[in-house]
């Protein structure tokens, strides 16, 4: 299938155009509809070269046009409906034809496997390249939607969200069940001959009678006897001849995370407080690459999202996301963010939680011309007069200390925390010594701090300025995007697993919504009632 660009500039009005038989008061309802800014403002800016790389160079039929099935998707999640119900709306309804510039056509050009074969090229084309055309087609659009809105690109606010894997939450008995029986079948469909003590995973009542069917007490001999299965299977599998099935990998995977090789062949369950057991261990076979993470006291299973939104007079809009394992802190989401965006004209603030905070973290900011603001500091705070004492550029040094004295002398360790010594008269009636505490000998004292404890007290200091209360109250704006994404978008409920799919329906929730609030700008409609719109 070749790419060809649908210009929606050069569409023409036909004898067949569906508003043309529409009457003048059916024409004013539809120019004061979300159709026509849909139309006129949003469908012209989708990118379609983005998506062109994914199709044959060779002259072949064409493809789908990308900006009606892109557009498409992004309808679909502003109006909660299914592949299906998109296609009928297409069809029927003459606002989204506006919307999607096709009222000229005389059959829609989408099918109803255009949407899930367009899915699959997206995706095939991000494992065997690493690009992902739909997220820069989303962040390319909510750029230019934002010089129409007139949004500040100089305050920035971030935050994360949990997004769960839609999987099941499985004992260990189950999980090495599930693998386990996996390859059993496997090997039958391979027509490989099974011994009878592995016959038993073909049944498919087996799983009912092995896992459901169960008391507390035979847990530890099912495993066993699951583990006894597993042993056979890894002999029957020798050689080699398996290893670019995925069934393989994951029993290899569920053995080696969850249990010991013991040197006669047999596998042995590892204890639960095994050190080796970490939050990335196989969670669900149908879901390879989700882990485990904890958050508020609640236990989570899949991924997590950041949010970059930045916001003017006009509305807000989601500027940048980013899917990763949940396992991947925020600070690194942080300093991903930073490499990416790279050296900025004029200044840029984020604003974001204690949680994106890290070393080194605000020197690489400073360096691209951006200033990271914590809205609120993780861990233990700092004495308030660790702020006073100086340092030197590389933070290795104490020049000073709050009193101005400088030191006898100063050696800094590799973990960056300092040993200062200084004249005992310096410190006897010095007006901060109470603060300082400092270790007194017969002819010195000495004080221990490093420049990131420094750094703390100074940014404790800060939360006590109005500038902090406005960045504070501009950062905690940001809390309702996770909300409203999973109220109304259910992003909680995704219809696909892996982190690949589920970035690419993350991608079309967040163009959707800033579908949505561009619409409420145009139409100057209430925001707490997006959705009144598109009813």
């Amino acid at each position: 299938m070749s790419f060809r660009a649908n210009d929606p500039s050069a569409s023409q009005t036909s004898m067949l155009d569906a508003t043309a038989l529409m009457s003048d008061r059916e024409k004013r309802f539809l120019e004061k509809s979300w159709a026509k800014v849909f139309a006129e403002e949003i469908f012209p800016l989708i990118d379609e070269q983005q998506f062109a790389p994914m199709y044959s160079t060779v002259d072949s039929r064409p493809n789908t046009p990308v900006n009606v099935t892109v557009g498409a998707l992004l309808l679909k999640e502003v109006t909660n409906m299914s592949d299906d119900e998109i296609l009928n709306a297409m069809m029927f309804d003459i606002r989204f034809k506006v919307a999607l510039h096709t009222t000229g056509m005389a059959e829609q050009p989408m099918s109803d496997r255009t949407l899930g074969r367009f899915r699959a090229r997206c995706i095939t084309y991000y494992r065997e390249t690493g690009k992902d055309p739909l997220h820069d087609c989303i962040t390319g659009l909510s750029e230019q939607l934002a010089k129409l809105m007139k949004i500040d690109r100089s305050l920035r606010r971030m935050d994360s969200m949990m997004i769960d894997s839609n999987i099941k939450r499985m004992t260990r008995l189950e999980l090495l069940y599930n693998c386990v029986a996996r390859m059993v079948k496997l090997l039958k469909k391979l027509e490989v001959e099974l011994p009878e003590q592995l016959r038993h995973y073909l049944n498919k009542e087996d799983e009912n009678l092995v896992i459901y069917y169960n008391k507390s007490d035979d847990t530890s001999t099912k495993i066993e006897k699951v583990l006894s299965d597993a042993s056979i299977l890894m002999r029957l599998c020798a050689g080699g001849n398996y290893d670019d099935y995925n069934e393989y990998q994951l029993l290899l995977r569920v053995l080696s995370e969850q249990t010991n090789h013991q040197e006669d062949g047999s596998y042995r369950l590892k204890e639960a407080g095994d050190p080796t057991m970490h939050a990335g261990i196989l969670q669900n076979p149908s879901d390879p690459e989700a882990t485990y993470r904890e958050k508020a006291g609640k236990g989570h299973r899949g991924y997590v999202a950041n949010l970059v939104e930045e916001k003017g007079e006009n509305g807000s809009l989601i500027m940048e996301y980013q899917l990763e394992q949940n396992t991947y802190s925020d600070s690194r989401f942080m300093q991903d963010y930073v490499e990416e965006i790279g050296p900025q004209e004029k200044p840029v603030t984020i604003a974001a939680d204690g949680a994106y905070s890290g070393s080194n973290l605000e020197e690489k900011a400073a360096e691209n011309n951006v200033t990271i603001f914590n809205t609120n500091l993780t861990g233990r705070e700092a004495k308030d007069i660790a702020a006073d004492f100086k340092f030197n550029e590389d933070g290795t040094r104490v020049t000073e200390c709050p009193n101005g004295k400088p030191p006898k002398s100063c050696s800094c360790s590799k973990a960056g925390i300092c040993t200062i010594s200084f004249h005992k008269r310096d410190c006897e009636n010095c007006p901060f010594r109470d603060q300082c505490n400092p270790k007194e000998y017969t002819r010195t004292t000495r004080v221990t701090i490093s420049a990131r404890t420094q750094q703390r007290a100074q940014k404790q200091r800060e939360r006590n300025t109005d500038d902090f209360k406005k960045m504070s109250a501009f950062r905690n704006g940001v809390e309702t995007v996770p909300s409203f994404l999973r109220r109304c978008f259910g992003v909680d409920r995704m219809p696909v697993r892996g982190k690949v799919r589920i970035s690419f329906f993350l991608g079309c929730k967040i163009g959707g919504l800033n579908v949505m609030k561009f619409c409420n700008f145009r139409l100057r409609c209430n925001p707490s009632t997006p959705k009144a719109i598109f009813g």
